[in-house]
């Protein structure tokens, strides 16, 4: 573990020193009830904090809509079979609401809900003047068979296509930094065919606004894109930043997020946040956590305190979050409407928070399933995610001589039927490694599914370590 003292913690991040407390305090929805609160205060239409992008002077909200966990419904196909499907009067019916409420910068991708997010978020954002909002996607180029130049550019020029656009608003390269070779990886997919020069002409001819990154993993590469910033101007680059991360890089060959936030600081380059909760990590910690943060802050969620700390340094130009169901959009919105952001004493205490977390044995996955789909069937994502929920929650059974023992033995194998269907489960991994180039967090999947099946082959005899 990384040491840092609390003045470097503070100082880092760009807070004064002057007190916050005379910002105003986020607003509840009318009509609405916050899970965490129970209380209906209506959130307001006009209070959101703006962030200006210095090289277009776009004036975006610093909530950002990720549009890759899009909420979906069952229908009956042509088959006769159950297939699930976007639900697009429910993607409509958050839009609305968002844009309602001052958020304009909606981020997506070709690769996201099964190529098909750019499509659903044309037609939401379609209802609305172009004027009102501001489109960010990405070339998903990740399959070897999408990586030739043509290819390339038939994917970009899809999006157009797609998102209904005759600009794109924020371009990126997409995952940069991911795969054994993250430099080959790069060049092949961006050097090589001349894709990186293509879409800084396509930025001088005024198609693409403003052209980026998204970085996950190789701090190499990361650095070596920077070294190029005179020659490719980057207008902005997206990364993650949360407070478990800003210290505590959890994988091998990365940075913590404090390294990568300042290196762009040091550039003046807008950062836009992806993982401000750590795929939910960050609103689900273990009760003994929850009460601390309950204790300081009784009316605001778990999950606000991660994305005022996102949304707080300097710089920051937007914070994503990817908002399935109406009641994440209105706790957000709740943090934003405006964004108070966090004092030093606020950013202290959520050092320790980090700190306590960091001690846990969780495997850092954020469910964002790029490793999917598995050739064999397997469902990671649910297998590592409902793992890390039972550590979060105390729910792991260690020790035969406890007194709950069989009750917690019992309770954990039934759970994880539930969770994850039998056919789909950690025991069908046979070690193909195909998932692990694809994991943004470059976790060792197959080897952390050997453990967790270990684990439970021990609980079905009774045996623990």
């Amino acid at each position: 573990m990384k040491n840092i003292t609390r003045r470097d913690f503070l100082k880092t991040l760009g807070i004064a020193t002057a007190a916050t407390a005379g910002l105003s305090a986020c607003r509840k929805d009318d009509g609405g009830k916050n899970a965490s609160t129970g209380s209906a205060q209506p959130i307001p239409k006009d209070k959101m904090t703006y962030r200006i992008c210095p090289t277009s002077g776009d004036k975006v909200s610093i909530l950002g809509y990720g549009m890759m966990r899009l909420p979906t419904k069952n229908q009956t196909n042509d088959k006769g079979e159950q297939e699930e499907i976007i639900d697009q009067d429910a993607v409509n019916e958050l839009v609305d609401y968002a844009i309602e409420h001052g958020v304009n910068y909606f981020d997506t991708s070709p690769a996201y809900c099964q190529g098909l997010s750019e499509r659903s978020t044309g037609i939401a954002l379609k209802r609305h003047p172009r004027e009102k909002y501001f489109v960010a996607t990405k070339l998903s180029n990740f399959d070897p068979s999408t990586r030739s130049r043509k290819a390339s550019i038939e994917m970009y020029r899809n999006s157009f296509t797609e998102l209904q656009v005759d600009t794109i608003d924020y371009m990126l390269l997409h995952a940069v930094g991911t795969g054994g070779d993250s430099m080959a990886e790069f060049n092949d997919r961006y050097m090589n065919n001349g894709i990186l020069d293509f879409l800084v002409e396509e930025r001088e001819a005024g198609r693409i606004r403003n052209l980026g990154f998204s970085f996950h993993g190789d701090v190499k590469l990361y650095d070596y894109l920077l070294s190029q910033h005179d020659k490719y101007r980057w207008d902005f680059v997206q990364i993650q930043l949360n407070y478990l991360d800003w210290e505590h890089g959890e994988n091998p060959g990365s940075a913590d997020a404090k390294y990568l936030y300042e290196e762009l600081r040091k550039r003046n380059i807008p950062a836009v946040i992806m993982e401000p909760l750590l795929g939910g990590r960050l609103a689900k910690v273990p009760d003994f956590l929850v009460a601390k943060l309950k204790q300081r802050e009784p009316e605001r969620s778990v999950a606000s305190w991660a994305f005022r700390f996102a949304g707080t340094p300097e710089g920051v130009l937007t914070v994503l979050s990817g908002m399935t169901f109406m009641e994440h959009l209105q706790d957000n919105l709740r943090s934003y409407t405006p964004l108070q952001p966090l004092s030093n004493d606020d950013l202290a205490f959520l050092k320790e928070i980090a700190d306590d977390l960091f001690g846990l044995n969780t495997i850092p996955c954020n469910d964002c399933k790029y490793c999917m789909p598995c050739p064999y069937g397997i469902d990671i994502p649910a297998i590592l995610t409902h793992y890390n929920k039972c550590i979060n929650e105390g729910n792991i059974p260690r020790d035969q001589q406890d007194a709950d023992y069989r009750k917690q033995r019992r309770a954990f194998l039934v759970s994880y039927d539930r969770a994850v269907p039998k056919v789909r489960q950690a025991s069908h991994c046979i070690g193909c490694n195909k998932c692990v180039s694809h994991c943004p967090q470059g976790i060792k999947i197959p080897r952390e599914l050997h453990k967790i099946d270990k684990y439970i082959e021990e609980l079905k005899q009774n045996i623990t370590e």
